[in-house]
């Protein structure tokens, strides 16, 4: 008789597991069940797996009954920073457990104790009796029971069903560096910032590993600590005991509770019919059944959902709902690709996509600029080399050479349009923002969209670094994940002098060229939507970045007026100035030479002036940048101090003033820039020509640059700048009471901290305060400061150790953020954008601190993004919900976006009406996903150009 083998599925695991990965759903009734469908997902793929292998005998779910246990008699701060369940899972968790209960599998809940401890109890209980178990979970809370049973013959093991990995006391040793019965040693001196076990401050998981392995046991290593040489392990050792036995106590589960079922009773048998298709009828689970009655697998890419109600555009719909990877298909066929060139046969198109719900589009057209390019033809992709291209602008731009056949313009526009706007069918695009502005010029507004461009980014931020996952554009995704090449522009319209305009190119090589785009468009969607709720991205792509897409878009068509003679006059100041400096750094050097030629600027400077700290990098040639040239300047040297001004005007005159004049739009007399959600790796929206981002905040040049951009006759502009929110969300993510009471008394929070660090209030302690603040914020190294400050590396270090014994929370974030970006290999914002940082535990020291700087602050600016990208989401439907019409030229509409700025363009007459609304919608923008222990301050300044106004 074999040997009984029972499973035993963390069935909480599974519930968060499931709410991230699907975007809101509702059943027919109005209720949430997003979690609850992915949740019946992963429950039957599990027990199809099972079936497949060598299945349990018993099996049973255990959940958590409530978010307190005996834990929180022992340790009342026990779990106490796990935020509150969201508002739409809250009633989920109830139809998760009739879930578990149609599939006639015992659900096992008690109060007082964790699901841990329930499967503790069972695991144990079962090896007692010679069984074998399996712990379907990857929590290494759970890893402490791996291993051969010492009593009863049995042994148990883990499941991670996400990796498809069996987890024994080999692979735990690899985790921990010690034998599972040593994992609760080591977690106690390490802690866990999530359950809020405190273990001591400072020790990571190498070191508790290192610590246990060596000496045996926790008991023994915090003996030893009072043998050790002086250090701040010992230090630590010493102080933190209490806190890690108390530790110890917390991660150690329960293994004799009783048994609320007993085990023979766990027995798996076949899941009878009925219960299952009532549920799923139940909730609208319409494939689920079918393939119930069909006697198939687990559930394949569709499923017939209601999209949640939650008033977002472009929220889930029934084609993109559940979907699982689809199979890339056949490999790319370029002569499969059909060219439309009669009404009927694009009739037959439209009609094939309206029925499909799902498209893959492209538009060609005669320049990259959307607010001035024609457009030529748009291709579309049902599937894996069903793809074709209309062309409708081919023939080149003499009047008398031959037109090729192809559809009328207006005819195909007028056609595609209702396509193109239905909102049964989904359109997929590859930065179709586009596409969104092409189209709209042509009056056709373009929903529901997909973008395959940003669904990478939110899986693979960072991942450029060292080739690991790198860029975003179409042509390195389709290498990375369908192994193809696709043809490029120069391909097929040549380089330099020959290159020839699309619209020239012949219908055939168009074809290949516009319709591949769509394929692997769609392809792309097919490999990258299904990994958004495997890999946790749903959330951040579905509630903030993709419906953000059409904001932007209207934002980049509106544009901005610029004053063009306040720019010329601008321009023509800095040339005059420039060659002032041009002449007095000559004279300085004793000779003219290229200011711009950093080769040139080198040898002046180190060779010939002998001016000592020059560096060589590989290029053999001096380095003459920022820091360089600022050091110089500190240390006495008037030259540097003219080159770095003659750098600032240089760039500013060619960046914009002179630049900007180049940029008005001859058809609308306003510039128009480009916004990318894929240029910052933290999620931050970078600009493009023009670059509005880089405009001096703080100087008079900047200001006066400010000063041209101008409301139209009438109108004013309204700028609402978010007040030092990275500081805010510091406060709040590293929990320092000191700052959360500043930030909630309105208080000038680096006054606070001057008062903090140095015991008094002036000028200079503020301005030091101010830039500490910052500067701790991107993981400033002792260097660093002291560059910044101007002292010596001694003192700049002991004020980074004065300001993290007042405000020791900061610190504790900077620990726990570098010991979870070390073990996941990325970094998280409050609503999940992740940021990865594949060198964090390179071996090149340089690259390894750029990393971790850049990952200490990656948390605090990703979420600052989101934050505001929320409010830019939000702000159309409550100026309209206001009657502020921001559809229409004599109502508010937003302009541009700078960091942490919103600039609005709107009547005089309407600023006392909006000004309460979008301060309402930037201050609430975190809600509800996130709850701030701190307020979001918001500055709002009005007037007739930017500069006032800011």
């Amino acid at each position: 008789m074999p040997k009984p083998h029972l499973y035993l599925v963390d069935g909480s695991a599974y519930i968060f597991r499931a709410y991230h990965r699907l975007p809101p759903l509702t059943n027919p009734e109005g209720t949430p069940v997003g979690a609850v469908y992915g949740y019946t997902t992963m429950l039957w793929k599990l027990a199809e797996d099972l079936d497949k292998a060598e299945g349990p005998t018993h099996l049973a779910v255990i959940l958590d009954k409530d978010s307190t246990s005996f834990r929180n008699e022992i340790y009342a701060e026990y779990k106490a920073h796990r935020p509150e369940p969201p508002e739409d899972l809250r009633p989920q968790f109830a139809l998760i457990r009739d879930a578990t209960r149609a599939f006639s599998l015992p659900c096992i809940e008690e109060a007082g104790l964790e699901a841990d401890d329930i499967i503790a109890s069972y695991a144990r209980a079962a090896t007692a009796q010679g069984w074998n178990v399996t712990i379907v979970s990857s929590d290494k809370d759970l890893m402490q029971l791996v291993g051969e049973s010492s009593d009863g013959g049995g042994s148990i093991d883990m499941l991670d069903t996400m990796k498809g990995q069996r987890i024994g006391v080999a692979e735990v040793e690899e985790k921990f560096g010690v034998p599972p019965h040593l994992v609760g040693d080591v977690l106690a001196l390490m802690g866990d910032s999530v359950d809020n076990v405190p273990g001591i401050f400072g020790i990571g998981p190498k070191t508790a590993s290192k610590l246990i392995a060596d000496h045996g046991s926790l008991g023994a290593a915090l003996d030893a600590a009072e043998g050790m040489k002086p250090s701040k392990l010992r230090e630590r050792l010493l102080e933190g005991r209490e806190m890690a036995e108390l530790s110890r106590v917390l991660v150690t589960l329960k293994e004799d509770a009783p048994l609320p079922i007993p085990l023979d009773d766990l027995n798996l048998g076949s899941i009878p019919r009925e219960p299952l298709a009532a549920f799923l009828e139940r909730h609208g689970f319409v494939s689920l059944l079918r393939r119930l009655d069909n006697g198939s697998g687990s559930p394949g890419p569709r499923t017939q959902l209601y999209p949640a109600k939650t008033g977002a555009a472009g929220a889930a719909d029934t084609p993109a709902a559940g979907g699982l990877p689809a199979p890339a298909g056949a490999p790319l066929d370029r002569t499969a690709y059909e060219c439309v060139q009669t009404i009927d046969r694009l009739e037959a198109w439209i009609a094939r996509a309206a029925a499909a719900r799902l498209v893959a589009l492209d538009t060609e057209t005669s320049a990259l600029d959307a607010m001035n390019a024609e457009l030529v033809g748009i291709s579309l992709a049902l599937g894996p080399n069903d793809a074709c291209y209309i062309p409708f602008g081919h023939g080149g731009n003499d009047l008398l050479a031959d037109k090729p056949e192809q559809v009328d313009r207006a005819a195909a526009l007028a056609l595609l349009k209702p396509l193109l706007e239905s909102d049964a069918v989904r359109k997929v695009g590859h930065n179709i923002k586009y596409d969104l502005n092409i189209l709209a010029r042509h009056d056709i507004t373009v929903a529901p969209i997909d973008d395959t461009m940003i669904m990478s980014f939110d899986l693979d931020a960072g991942r450029a670094e060292q080739g690991i996952g790198g860029g975003h554009g179409m042509d390195e995704l389709s290498e990375r994940h369908l192994a193809h090449t696709t043809l490029t522009f120069k391909d097929i319209c040549g380089t330099g002098k020959k290159q020839i305009s699309f619209g020239e190119v012949p219908l055939d090589k168009a074809t290949q060229y516009a319709a591949e785009d769509a394929d692997v468009t769609l392809r792309l969607y097919h490999q990258l939507k299904p990994r958004l709720p495997l890999e946790g991205g749903t959330r951040i792509y579905e509630r903030v970045d993709r419906p953000l897409i059409p904001v932007v878009a209207g934002m980049e068509r509106h544009g901005i007026r610029v004053d063009r003679a306040a720019l010329s006059k601008l321009s023509d100041e800095f040339a005059h100035v420039t060659a002032r400096l041009e002449g007095e750094i000559h004279a300085l050097a004793g000779e003219p030479f290229a200011i711009g030629s950093p080769k040139q600027l080198g040898d002046i400077l180190f060779d010939k002036m002998g001016y000592k700290g020059g560096k060589k990098g590989k290029s053999g040639q001096y380095s003459t940048d920022l820091t360089v040239l600022e050091h110089l300047a500190a240390n006495g040297a008037p030259i540097a101090g003219k080159v770095l001004e003659w750098r600032q005007l240089t760039k500013l005159k060619t960046t914009y003033t002179d630049a900007l004049q180049a940029a008005i739009n001859a058809r609308t007399g306003r510039v128009h820039t480009s916004y990318s959600l894929v240029g910052a790796q933290t999620g931050r929206l970078s600009s493009t020509d023009p670059n509005l981002q880089n405009i001096p905040i703080r100087t008079e040049i900047g200001r006066q640059i400010r000063d041209a951009f101008v409301a139209e006759e009438g109108n004013v502009l309204l700028a609402a700048d978010y007040s030092q929110i990275e500081l805010r969300l510091a406060a709040h993510m590293a929990d320092v009471p000191a700052l959360r009471e500043a930030f909630a008394n309105g208080e000038d929070i680096h006054s606070r901290t001057a008062a903090e660090m140095f015991g008094t209030v002036d000028r200079d302690t503020r301005a030091q305060a101010k830039t500490i603040n910052f500067a701790i914020l991107y993981g400033i190294s002792r260097w660093g400061l002291a560059g910044r400050l101007g002292i010596e590396a001694d003192e700049a270090q002991a004020l980074i150790d004065t300001y993290f014994a007042r405000f020791p929370g900061i610190q504790q974030y900077i620990v726990r953020t570098l010991e979870e970006v070390r073990e996941r290999g990325y970094s998280e914002t409050l609503f999940g954008r992740k940021t990865w940082f594949p060198r964090i535990r390179s071996k090149n020291q340089n690259e390894r601190s750029g990393s971790e700087r850049a990952a200490i602050n990656a948390p605090i600016q990703g979420t600052s993004a989101d934050i505001i990208k929320r409010a830019m989401v939000r702000m159309n439907p409550a100026l309209a919900a206001a009657g502020l019409h921001p559809d229409r030229t004599n109502g508010v509409r937003m302009l541009l976006q700078v960091h942490d700025e919103l600039v609005f363009e709107l009547p005089e007459a309407l600023v006392e009406q909006a000004t309460p609304v979008i301060r309402r919608v930037m201050e609430e923008a975190a809600v509800p996903q996130v709850q701030l222990s701190v307020p979001l301050g918001v500055e709002v300044g009005v007037g007739k150009s930017w500069g006032a106004a800011h």
